[in-house]
């Protein structure tokens, strides 16, 4: 009997220790979670990628990052966009001062110009009808043509400026997609060459005076011979008028 009460509550003891040790010996070390960027957040995509740097704070003080991201977040919008991202290189490679010389307004335009309010996946882009229309302006008075060739799988993108080629596809969506350019999308309205300007007008030749002259008379040069003879002749019919006259007189 002793025996037994002395197996019992030994059992008791090592049953509660188990049961408490276990908790602790089998608990998997706790993780930090995956924060993934906001499939409509396009900012945070573009950081995630990396190289997009300037185009990132272009998308920010121009606000049209925000914008972009507010639509694709109303959750009641069907509405998608297209987005060509020029990297760092891109805009290492533009004229020195590029970026500063251009005002607000066209800041906006220059990133909107890299916006197509539609998405467009890259088996599309072989059957897509040019020019592509931006949220920069329409393409119809020539401004701000986007057109887009394709040469097997490679797409590239020209504005009437340059050409770029679209290496790679960032992120594709139902709603959104992002690819890489490897050069700025200059629109022509912005930085093509201004028209030639006119020839300058030839002055119209004034009127030639009206002569003075007697009509019947000649005014084109006498040559020397000829003036000779005439006078040689007008002495001769002189002198015969006058032959003529003492003849006469003498005869009566």
């Amino acid at each position: 009997m002793m025996k037994r009460q002395t197996v019992l509550p030994f059992a008791c003891v090592s049953i509660v220790f188990l049961l408490h040790l276990a908790p602790v010996t089998g608990q998997a070390p706790a993780t930090a979670p995956t924060v993934s960027p906001s499939p409509t957040n396009i900012t945070a995509i573009l950081e995630k990628a990396g190289q997009f740097t300037i185009f990132i704070r272009l998308l920010k003080s121009t606000l049209v990052g925000d914008q972009l991201s507010s639509q694709l977040s109303d959750k009641k919008s069907n509405q998608g966009f297209t987005l060509f991202a020029p990297t760092d290189n891109a805009f290492s490679s533009l004229k020195s001062g590029t970026l500063n010389i251009l005002s607000d307004q066209q800041k906006i335009q220059l990133v909107q110009f890299h916006v197509i309010p539609s998405v467009i996946s890259l088996t599309q882009f072989q059957t897509v009808s040019n020019p592509l229309r931006t949220q920069a302006g329409s393409s119809d008075n020539g401004q701000f043509p986007l057109n887009v060739t394709t040469s097997g799988n490679q797409v590239n993108v020209t504005t009437g400026i340059v050409a770029a080629r679209v290496d790679n596809a960032i992120t594709s969506n139902s709603k959104l997609a992002i690819y890489q350019v490897d050069q700025v999308l200059l629109p022509l309205a912005m930085f093509g060459s201004p028209a030639p300007a006119p020839p300058p007008e030839i002055p119209k030749k004034e009127a030639a005076a009206p002569s003075h002259e007697p009509s019947g008379s000649d005014s084109s040069p006498v040559d020397a011979s000829d003036a000779g003879a005439n006078s040689f002749d007008s002495r001769a019919l002189a002198s015969f008028v006058v032959g003529a006259t003492l003849g006469g007189v003498l005869l009566f």
